[in-house]
């Protein structure tokens, strides 16, 4: 007499007939986690899960916090990619950093598309949570911050944002005073043969990139003779690709910011979007996007 098949269960017993002895699980599937880590335990789900708390009645907070909670998780992940990338340039790792500076930009386009998911909230849906956020606003995130600071755009009145949090104000304070992930690059042409001003490889780290024609004319070296300085031909790419991702990223952010409360003042107290669009002016690396045109 031929054995029963069980679809959905796993068999690793035989009774004394000699057909399996059905036991539970499902293809094989594990499903008893009492005693081992399980998918939610590792990712730590219930902290995260738990971690939104809507102050409003409204259906659509619930949106507006994933969204942001989210994108402050993909803006750990970059800063940890960013730190890893600068550190790999200053030993001359190249190419661990350019891969490192990949998977930055593709996260920043993934943030790009996020801003998809927040345009849904109507203009009248917003209002209605907006009392509940008092002055809380994505102008006081450290971690963006951070990633402007990294990436050359330093304030140092910025920190006075974060002096009531000690530990973010430590961290900002720290990638203010290093040198940044291009002015790394910019130390890497410098020993690698090609002429840069000893003042632009002196600092002073704190302050914002500025265009500096020594740089330009050692990238003018690097992209006219391409073969001979591959490295930092593929390099100054990277970068190119960076700023365009975080140009794309700021232009989602002032259009859907437009759309869904016009020209009111920014919760944080600036003029909304028109600090917004001042922020599309910044250049973060300008001698890259310079020689263009010279080329």
């Amino acid at each position: 007499m031929p054995c029963p098949v069980d679809h959905d269960s796993s068999a690793s017993k035989a009774d004394v007939s000699g057909c399996p002895v059905s036991q539970p699980g499902y293809h094989g599937a594990k499903l008893d986690f009492s005693k081992d880590m399980s998918y939610g335990d590792y990712l730590s789900l219930d902290t995260i899960l738990n971690a939104q708390h809507p102050l409003s009645p409204e259906h659509n907070e619930l949106l507006f916090i994933v969204q942001h909670q989210t994108s402050e998780l993909w803006m750990k992940l970059m800063l940890h990619e960013l730190h890893g990338a600068r550190d790999n340039i200053a030993r001359g790792q190249l190419p661990a950093a350019m891969k490192m500076l990949a998977r930055v930009a593709a996260i920043m386009n993934q943030l790009v598309h996020a801003w998809d998911v927040l345009a849904t909230m109507t203009p009248p849906e917003y209002t209605a949570i907006r009392p509940y956020l008092g002055a809380s606003s994505g102008f006081q995130s450290h971690q963006y911050r951070e990633i402007e600071f990294i990436l050359g755009n330093k304030n140092v009145t910025h920190l006075q944002v974060h002096q009531h949090k000690p530990e973010a104000h430590t961290a900002l304070q720290a990638v203010l005073e290093k040198p940044s992930l291009y002015d790394e690059a910019i130390m890497v042409m410098a020993r690698s043969g090609l002429a840069v001003d000893a003042a632009r490889l002196a600092g002073p780290w704190h302050q914002a990139t500025q265009s500096d024609p020594s740089v330009k004319a050692a990238w003018m070296v690097v992209y006219r003779d391409t073969d001979q300085y591959w490295p930092l031909y593929e390099l100054g790419e990277k970068l190119v690709d960076i700023e365009t991702a975080f140009r794309l990223w700021r232009f989602r952010h002032v259009t859907t910011v437009q759309r869904v409360i016009g020209f009111k003042t920014g919760t944080g107290g600036t003029d909304g979007v028109g600090y917004l669009r001042k922020m599309l002016d910044v250049v973060l690396f300008p001698e890259l996007f310079e020689l263009r045109t010279e080329l």
